[in-house]
């Protein structure tokens, strides 16, 4: 998953909590040799060749309801959610300071859009070739709710999953208390600007921090918009807290590619979330440790 990922669980015994916690780390495992895009061997490489070529081909149901998925997300998004959006990592290039020529993101827009994409039946089509998928915006999300519905299966009725930082809960701490995870501030890593008490349910956080090129004093992260082939502005940091991983990622991510409109957005949706913009202003449903708008 390219992150720091841990499984904390409590069962009857230390023996049956380790067997827990080995059966979800093979479900995460599982799932990115699944829809790794660095894998040779993957489902996501097999469906690539069809994108390329613009052609048609059978997915199984796990697959097809992550696809499904997506477009739902895509359509909610108005676009801005769109698991095609990966091609322009070949415009992009995050290791060093410099931006793209317009010329070759335009050169790369026409190909994308989930709208160019068919899925019926358990048969995904490509209306052109030269296309692509790319699970990065769900693929860890879904691992997390994976593993922690291993870890219920198995007996586990105390603990969390956590890969990098997108979380989702097994249940309450065992003496019944929420457990709480500390979201931190975009501009200082040290610091925590609010506290998330949390007995089930899931968190995802979306933000400009972890990937990104500075430009004549300019902030460019790897969020990219699908419409306009450019980074996401207006806010640094989007936590999204609902019934699971999957979807909170995907409302975040979401809310960071409508840029200022993001906050608003999430207050329609009625979901508990926390934005910062990049003026440091923060706003949402959960208690801040800093003062809202400062």
């Amino acid at each position: 998953m390219a992150s720091d990922c841990a499984v904390h669980v409590q069962a009857e015994s230390p023996g049956a909590s380790a067997m827990i916690a080995v059966a979800a780390e093979a479900e995460v495992r599982r799932i990115e040799a699944r829809y790794s895009r660095y894998r040779a061997d993957s489902e996501l490489t097999r469906i690539n060749l069809a994108a390329a070529a613009g052609g048609t081909t059978d997915v199984d149901a796990e697959t097809a309801g992550l696809i499904a998925y997506a477009k739902a997300c895509f359509q909610s998004s108005a676009g801005a959610f769109d698991i095609t959006s990966g091609l322009l990592r070949q415009a992009w290039d995050f290791s060093r300071p410099r931006l793209p020529e317009q010329r070759d993101i335009d050169a790369l827009l026409p190909r994308i859009g989930l709208d160019k994409v068919t899925l019926s039946d358990g048969r995904l089509s490509f209306a052109q070739g030269g296309m692509e998928l790319d699970f990065g915006g769900l693929g860890k999300e879904y691992a997390a709710d994976r593993a922690a519905e291993v870890c219920g299966e198995l007996g586990a009725r105390h603990g969390f999953v956590d890969l990098g930082g997108d979380i989702r809960v097994v249940g309450a701490q065992a003496d019944g208390q929420p457990w709480r995870i500390g979201i931190r501030d975009p501009r200082d890593h040290a610091a925590v600007v609010a506290e998330v008490a949390l007995s089930d349910g899931a968190l995802a956080t979306s933000g400009d921090y972890e990937r990104f090129i500075e430009v004549e004093g300019r902030r460019y992260c790897h969020i990219l918009d699908p419409r306009t082939g450019w980074p996401a502005r207006g806010l640094s940091s989007v936590t999204v807290i609902c019934d699971r991983c999957l979807v909170a990622g995907s409302l975040a991510t979401s809310a960071m590619l409508w840029g200022r409109e993001g906050g608003p957005w999430l207050e329609r949706l009625g979901v508990r979330h926390i934005v910062i913009d990049d003026g440091g202003r923060c706003s949402g449903t959960e208690p801040l440790r800093i003062r809202p708008g400062g």
